[in-house]
């Protein structure tokens, strides 16, 4: 048996005798970072207001906004995990939609942190380098920072005579949240990473009109908000 042969067979009983690389298992941290766009899937009822009543077509829609993205995801066993989804704060224009409102073009602003709690199963053995997951869970989406524009105003003004400013707020949200991801590990510890979330907010805006100090009008509108979220980015195994 020459020695070639012999080192060979040597090197392949150390490999076949190691223990396989962990990709993920039971304890791991695993951050993710990279960004993150909320692209509402929005729609809205028609504005009701207590002078006016219901204003059919007067409707608004919700833009979509990319900010910083970060998730967590703690592996509790080798395929089941607790993820949170945080982020910088979202901006988000508020346009006005239907046969009303539809051609207004911008009537308020506001910023949203929308934190999400899932379950996740990652179904592959926890030596894949390839680790696709789904999870479920749920949203809760905090608004502030809301603000109306000229265009509200005026628009306002042009139905109530004699309003001169505007101010609106919107109700925080909680709900169902879905999401579908993969990472694939480029060496022990670092990979890359995609994932989609869908968000169940829904949200009721009231807004106030005034006539200088005196409040002319209250309306309020629902907006479901239910956006996709799509992230790309890095992720680091702790």
């Amino acid at each position: 048996m020459s020695r070639t042969f012999k080192l060979g067979v040597l090197a392949a009983a150390v490999m076949a005798a190691a223990p396989a690389v962990q990709a993920y298992e039971a304890g791991d941290f695993i951050g993710r970072v990279g960004a993150v766009t909320v692209d509402p899937d929005s729609s809205s009822s028609n504005l009701n207001s207590a002078a006016l009543g219901e204003i059919n077509g007067a409707q608004v829609s919700v833009d979509s906004n990319t900010q910083l993205g970060l998730t967590v995801s703690y592996m509790f066993t080798d395929q089941i995990a607790l993820g949170v989804l945080g982020a910088t704060p979202f901006s988000h224009d508020i346009e006005g939609d239907g046969s009303v409102l539809g051609g207004a073009g911008k009537l308020a602003e506001t910023k949203h942190l929308p934190p999400t709690i899932t379950v996740q199963y990652f179904p592959m053995p926890s030596g894949s380098k390839f680790q696709p997951y789904v999870g479920v869970g749920v949203n809760y989406t905090n608004f502030f920072e809301e603000k109306t524009t000229q265009t509200l105003t005026d628009t306002y003004a042009s139905l109530a005579p004699g309003v001169t400013r505007t101010d609106i707020e919107l109700d925080d949200s909680f709900g169902l949240a879905a999401e579908i991801g993969a990472d694939y590990m480029i060496t022990e510890n670092i990979g890359v990473n995609a994932a989609i979330w869908y968000a169940d907010i829904d949200t009721e805006a009231t807004i106030n009109a005034y006539a200088g100090n005196t409040k002319a009008d209250t309306s309020t509108i629902d907006v479901d908000i239910d956006p996709w979220v799509y992230m790309v980015g890095v992720s680091y195994k702790f």
